[in-house]
């Protein structure tokens, strides 16, 4: 009787499976192009997201608005960002993840320029929110991206250095605003600062000409010698698509469907979608209802003098944050640093407890005898340890699981409802926060952020998925046996094909003599 042979793990002219050389693959010069060209976009998130900050104050004064108002302006660009992420992301899983690179900054600069130029509060809630989807489009393209040419050894730290450029986005941002303010204080340089966008804006669409398309999205979309091409030239050696690389466990959606993503509440990804989706919703009302009112807060905690002008305090306050958001690039680097060694859900939870507790300071200082003004160290404390924990935790994590714990064929989709989510969140936090500080006061505000925070702390530990040290196959559900000789679950040998794509220490390549117990 014959004997059945195995499949074998590379085929005979010496070539890997595309999933398997992908995550074993060192860095290389390539990759480190395409994780900037990929992560450029995130700075331009950053930079609107302070420019609005600056920008609030001047625009307030030159059309008269109400509080109201400047809560729906301030929140326009972060709804349209919940529906470029939510709704057209999963764009990204149905035509692919470089041309869409290729369509949405050419939306942020086209509405830059008429920001710009807007004639009224209205018409700039307009162009505000269509620049939104811009930036909300581009999150869950980037991260697909990047999650799926990685390897596995790097993808965390890569996934948050390609958002800590949101922190290099601020500090522009930052600059910018100083600079125009000083050089031409009057209350139009909200024009010159909502235009300012559009120039690294066109030098990023220059340099992203010629991003290709993700191979694990080629493999499993048809095009298995553009796959094949694009694996040989990111890992150095010849790749072979294979059964499992062109395997989907997700039927595409059709209709309406491709757009709402039933699938992501189906039984088996229900968890995964509530635990990137909630968090990061409730993170960001932190991060955006204080990040971008920092400025206003600074200035109505710290800011006196009779003789001062509305645009001397601009200036002052703007300053003030530019130097607070110095802990938001150590953040960030703390984070590229501990996150392949701690895990993403250790950082996410003590950054959730750190922000909440910081936010009680802050709360606690305005309440003082004397208000913040006469307890500036307390301030300083408060914000540089919130700017520093939310960047070390829940807003460099949440950008990342989303892009690890989705399969390839809802990989978009996925990270798109949960950046929506979060953009919601933010979109829900610039609105109230403006009005809130007036109904309720300062810190009654600080603290129901807080507890805020203390939710997604909650929510983050019931929930939890750990994607350290698991391949992108292991998170969405492949067995690795599928790409080695099958063996006994309790038997694999130490040389099995998880241990080679993970040999450097990783603790996920037992995963397969437990039957993969480890990762989810």
């Amino acid at each position: 009787m014959a004997t059945k042979t195995p499949p074998a793990q590379h085929v005979f002219d010496g070539s890997k499976p595309l999933g398997e050389a992908l995550d074993g693959a060192a860095v290389s010069r390539l990759h480190l192009r395409f994780w900037l060209l990929a992560g450029l976009g995130v700075l331009l998130d950053g930079f609107d997201f302070f420019i609005i900050g600056v920008a609030n104050p001047l625009i307030a004064a030159d059309f008269s608005v109400s509080a109201v108002e400047k809560g729906l302006l301030s929140a326009a660009a972060v709804v349209g960002s919940v529906f470029g992420a939510a709704l057209l992301g999963p764009l990204g899983d149905r035509v692919g993840r470089s041309r869409i690179f290729r369509v949405d900054l050419w939306l942020f600069v086209v509405f830059s320029v008429l920001c710009a130029v807007a004639w009224d509060v209205w018409s700039l809630m307009v162009f505000r929110f269509a620049l939104g989807v811009a930036v909300g489009l581009d999150y869950p393209i980037a991260a697909s991206y990047l999650a799926e040419i990685l390897p596995s050894r790097a993808r965390g730290r890569s996934l948050v250095a390609a958002f800590s450029l949101q922190a290099a986005g601020i500090l522009l941002g930052a600059a910018a605003g100083v600079v125009i303010l000083e050089a031409y204080p009057h209350v139009t340089s909200w024009r010159i600062m909502l235009g300012f966008g559009l120039i690294p804006a066109l030098i990023i669409i220059w340099l992203r000409r010629r991003v290709p398309e993700s191979p694990r999205w080629l493999a499993q979309n048809g095009h298995e010698q553009e796959a094949r091409d694009v694996g040989r030239a990111l890992v150095g050696v010849p790749v072979q698509v294979t059964d499992a690389d062109k395997e989907r466990h997700e039927p595409p959606a059709e209709g309406v469907g491709a757009f709402l993503q039933p699938r992501l509440f189906s039984r088996q990804w229900h968890r995964r979608t509530v635990f990137t989706a909630a968090p990061w919703f409730l993170m960001d009302i932190a991060t955006y209802g204080v990040g971008i009112f920092t400025p206003t807060l600074l200035a109505s905690l710290t800011v006196h003098g009779a003789n001062t002008t509305f645009i001397a305090d601009d200036i002052v306050s703007t300053k003030g944050t530019a130097l607070l958001d110095v802990f938001l690039v150590v953040g960030f680097l703390l984070a590229i640093f501990l996150i392949d060694r701690i895990g993403r859900v250790p950082l996410q939870l003590v950054g959730f407890a750190v922000m909440a507790v910081a936010l009680c300071v802050l709360a606690i200082g305005s309440q003082l005898p004397g208000g913040a003004g006469d307890h500036l160290p307390m301030v300083l404390i408060g914000f540089g340890l919130f700017n520093m924990f939310m960047n070390l935790g829940p807003n460099a994590t949440t950008f990342a699981l989303p892009a690890e714990v989705f399969p390839s064929e809802i990989r978009s989709a996925g990270h798109g409802f949960a950046a929506g989510c979060g953009k919601l969140g933010a979109a829900l936090g610039t609105f109230l926060f403006p009005v809130l500080l007036v109904g309720i006061g300062q810190a009654a505000l600080l603290y129901a952020v807080a507890a805020a925070c203390a939710l997604g702390f909650l929510i983050t530990l019931v929930f939890r998925v750990e994607p350290r040290g698991c391949s992108l196959d292991e998170l969405s559900g492949v067995q690795a046996t599928r790409l080695a000789p099958r063996v006994a679950p309790r038997e694999a040998p130490a040389h099995s094909v998880l241990r080679t794509v993970t040999h450097r220490g990783r603790r996920g390549a037992h995963a397969l003599g437990r039957g993969g117990a480890r990762c989810p």
